[in-house]
């Protein structure tokens, strides 16, 4: 069977189980924990090219093999960040000096219209694609115009932090992680040229999200995201201020739980954000969709990073996702809940989540590493009796 988008960790586990090797048996050859071994191939971990070299070795197959070389056809082009949104990311300066600066109340509205599309629509990627080159332009310009009123010119500036907030989630989703990096940096520069201390504590959310996504990198997400609530929580006590900072509490608990502290992941999660959620409420403070939803979502991702599907499956029955905003976080709960079903293998109940998963937000789910790994996952072992569903979306997703 050729699955040519699989990602390292599966690509890692198809050629084992090829092999018909134990995860044991890998492992100790290879000088790691069979549970290291395991998140590497459900993509919860990325190994070092050491690592990654042993593997190969012991797989009898090349490095390239593994990342995306001789064996596997490489991704479709539109599974990755649109070429237009990353030029206009990288364009030189000098390409911007010759176009006169937009309003600040235009450039707002636009990004307003962005993050709506961003959180809402089905094909978000498409859309994106097709607004954000000429936004990152003509915010670009304003930014760098010289002789802006100071007003004007901190507006343009809390749009700039914003819409490269928006950039560091587009980025990451679309496998960027360089490029996520470089948004929330910019995002991190605009907000605190505005002085704006909301926004740059958002900024720091998006950054210690943009670590997040490097297998390495939990600490200092964690780090990143509780001095900015710390340094907040001095500043400013408006509810929207205490939104956010449960926020960056939250990046903390991920961390926790990607690092093997799921202990640590529950106990900030009861003692320092269910407290936060109760005062702020639902809401969606620059975006980061937090309140007693979202901290119950997170609920659901700590049991199901601590591989205990049981208690994640109880959470997940409790949460009532339609009252979040946000369609990319209704994506993210229920692939966890699909997840949470495969730890189980109830192969049919994970086809299912899956399918409505493609319903809700088909261009994530080609996007999702997660989400082909399970779909892979399901193809290889799937029963008689939905084994032409699984295979068929696995063609819709380019897997087969």
């Amino acid at each position: 069977m050729d699955l040519p988008m699989l990602p390292v960790g599966g690509r890692i586990r198809h050629h084992r189980e090829r092999l018909h090797r134990t995860q044991a048996a890998i492992a100790g050859l290879c000088g790691i924990t069979e549970d290291y071994l395991s998140q590497i191939e459900r993509g919860l971990k990325q190994p070092s090219h050491t690592v990654l070299v042993r593997i190969a070795t012991e797989l009898d197959i090349s490095v390239a093999a593994l990342l995306d070389g001789a064996e596997v056809v490489r991704p479709r082009a539109h599974a990755s960040a649109g070429t237009d949104v990353v030029q206009a990311m990288l364009r030189p300066c000098s390409k911007l000096a010759d176009r006169s600066p937009a309003p600040a109340a235009s450039l707002r509205s636009r990004v307003n219209d962005a993050w709506g599309i961003w959180q809402s629509s089905s094909r978000r990627f498409t859309e994106a694609d097709a607004l954000l080159p000429s936004l990152i332009t003509d915010v670009e310009i304003a930014v760098r115009a010289p002789s802006t009123e100071a007003v004007e010119r901190r507006a343009i500036l809390r749009a700039a932090a914003d819409l490269y907030g928006l950039l560091r989630s587009y980025c990451r989703r679309a496998g960027r992680h360089d490029l996520s990096l470089m948004a929330a940096d910019r995002a991190r520069r605009a907000a605190q040229d505005a002085d704006d201390p909301l926004r740059i504590a958002a900024a720091a959310w998006n950054l210690g999200h943009a670590l997040l996504s490097q297998a390495g990198d939990e600490q200092a997400a964690a780090d990143v995201a509780l001095s900015a609530a710390e340094e907040l929580r001095r500043e400013l006590t408006t509810p929207d201020a205490v939104a956010v900072r449960g926020a960056l509490e939250l990046v903390a608990v991920v961390a926790d739980a990607r690092t093997h502290r799921a202990w640590a992941a529950r106990d900030r999660l009861n003692q320092r954000v269910v407290p936060l959620a109760g005062q702020a409420g639902e809401g969606n403070v620059q975006w980061t969709v937090f309140g007693p939803t979202n901290t119950d979502l997170h609920a659901v991702s700590v049991e199901m990073l601590d591989g205990d599907a049981v208690e994640g499956l109880r959470l997940a029955d409790q949460v009532d996702i339609a009252r979040l905003p946000s369609r990319e976080r209704q994506f993210t709960f229920g692939l966890e809940v699909a997840r949470c079903y495969d730890l189980r293998r109830e192969d049919a109940a994970v086809l299912v989540h899956l399918l409505e998963l493609e319903d809700l937000a088909p261009e994530d789910l080609e996007r999702s590493p997660l989400a082909r790994e399970l779909v892979a996952s399901l193809v290889r072992r799937a029963r008689p009796a939905f084994r032409r569903q699984a295979t068929a979306l696995a063609e819709r997703l380019g897997l087969l």
